[in-house]
């Protein structure tokens, strides 16, 4: 082949190939993709004239007509998130709350004309009902059900939603708090109660421990009283005992005198028999010099 022949085999494939990118351009553009779960809604001055649901390629000659319009909506389930949402509560309480919104479109048709912006629309009524409902309770009932009301403003909302061909199908309420300045004052009024609890505490333990000390004390009074009150009866017995030996009883006796004796402050003089010299008598005698006295 001459060098004429390659550049016109060169040039037909180069032609081709142009020509081919063109035809797909031009297909593409004159077709709408719709993909899964998905629908595309041709308008003509506004009035819906097609309504291609099934996933693929579709030939639409009148796309790039200035009055056609195609509108591609998600029939997947999505989710919205209203941040920050700002209520009252029964109390007048400031509470901060987070609202997550499960939804999806069940009528691309009623959404695309019933509404001008389902999406605005939807978000729009979810916050209002939410004020409206978590308003009429505080702030611990809103903690304590927070299901229940994220149920039952999936309730409130939906007769209205459907109406536009959105359907809500869970609305969660998520992330309750307090703002900073509420928060300072309810964490102010807890330390408060908690500073009053604790002395109610100490001062209860106080007079029950005084109580119980008082219990103990009489307790202890009753039994050393009744322990004295049987000493002179074990005595009594004890001497009933001694009695029954002489002897011993006698030794007893005189042991016990001279237990009554005081050491330091006392002098006895035993041995005198009262006859000649009585033992006071002999007290009365002066004390000769080098004489040894027992004392």
């Amino acid at each position: 082949m001459t060098a004429q022949d390659w550049l016109s085999v060169f040039g037909g494939a180069a032609a081709g190939a142009v020509g081919a990118t063109l035809l797909a351009l031009g297909a593409r553009g004159f077709g709408v993709a719709v993909e899964d779960e998905h629908v595309a809604l041709v308008t003509s001055f506004g009035k819906l004239v097609a309504k291609l649901d099934k996933p693929g390629l579709h030939v639409l000659p009148t796309k790039w007509l200035p009055w056609v319009s195609v509108e591609h909506v998600s029939l997947a389930r999505d989710f919205r998130v209203i941040h920050d949402l700002h209520v009252n509560d029964a109390r007048g309480t400031t509470v901060v709350a987070d609202l997550w919104v499960e939804l999806r479109v069940i009528d691309p048709e009623k959404a695309l004309f019933a509404v001008e912006d389902w999406d605005q629309a939807t978000q729009n009524l979810v916050v209002h009902a939410a004020m409206s409902i978590l308003g009429s309770r505080d702030f611990q009932q809103i903690l304590d059900d927070r299901s229940e009301l994220g149920a039952q403003l999936q309730r409130d909302v939906s007769a209205e939603t459907e109406r536009w061909g959105v359907k809500v199908e869970q609305v969660f309420v998520r992330h309750v708090a307090l703002t900073p300045e509420v928060s300072r004052q309810v964490f102010g009024t807890v330390a408060a109660r908690l500073e009053q609890a604790r002395a109610v505490v100490t001062e209860q333990g106080r007079l029950d421990a005084a109580q119980l000390e008082a219990d103990t004390s009489k307790q202890i009074a009753a039994l050393v009283a009744e322990a004295r009150a049987q000493y002179p009866l074990a005595v009594g017995r004890a001497l009933a005992r001694l009695k029954a030996s002489p002897p011993v009883f006698a030794a007893y006796n005189a042991l016990y005198e001279l237990a009554q004796l005081r050491g330091p402050r006392t002098v006895a003089f035993r041995g005198f028999d009262g006859k000649d010299v009585r033992a006071l008598d002999a007290a009365m005698l002066p004390e000769p010099a080098g004489a040894n006295v027992t004392k």
